[in-house]
Parts: C-alpha cells; sequence; structure tokens
C-alpha cells in the first residue's frame, strides 16, 4: 500500500514554475506510476487544500555521456496542481 508521502516526490522549484503560484498552480515531482487521482488525493491529504485540476507529463530522461560510454538519466513524472479559488495557499511556497 502507497502513503501520500510515496506519490508526491519533491517540489518543483523553478522561475516558471514560481510564477504560476500566484495563479494557485504549483508543480511536483510524483511517482511514475501514480494517476491523477492518487495525486490528487496526496496534495489534498498532505497539505490540506482543495484541488481543482491535475495536469500530468512524463518526461523522458536525457542522453549523457561519460568518455565513450552513453546512458539515460531516468524517465520522470511531473504534475501540475491547480486548487480552486477558495482554497488556502500551500505554505511551503510561501517565502520562495
Amino acid at each position: 500500500m502507497t502513503t501520500a508521502y510515496d506519490i508526491i516526490i519533491k517540489p518543483v522549484i523553478t522561475e516558471t514554475s514560481m510564477d504560476e503560484t500566484s495563479n494557485k498552480k504549483y508543480t511536483f515531482k510524483v511517482a511514475k506510476k501514480a494517476n491523477k487521482t492518487q495525486i490528487k488525493n496526496a496534495i489534498e491529504e498532505i497539505f490540506g487544500v482543495t484541488v481543482e485540476k491535475v495536469n500530468v507529463m512524463n518526461l523522458q530522461g536525457k542522453v549523457k555521456r561519460m568518455g565513450r560510454n552513453v546512458g539515460r538519466t531516468p524517465d520522470t513524472k511531473k504534475a501540475i496542481i491547480t486548487l480552486t479559488p477558495d482554497s488556502k495557499e500551500i505554505e511551503f511556497f510561501e517565502g520562495m
């Protein structure tokens, strides 16, 4: 059985993701096997907010070289969470 903390791995802190926090949109790196319903329930459980919409992106790993050896970085999944207008904001992103 997976917990909410197994689904939400870490927040994504970039310039574009921080600009969207004013529109109540937050970006998180999530587990690859998680679906939108599991992500929504995990965010609501961890932060105590109301989620309106979840957008999910599957990101393929980049090809990296070390001399003659070629490898790939791991594939990841990213979720953009939109909160309802009457929901409180996520406190983790407020001070940034």
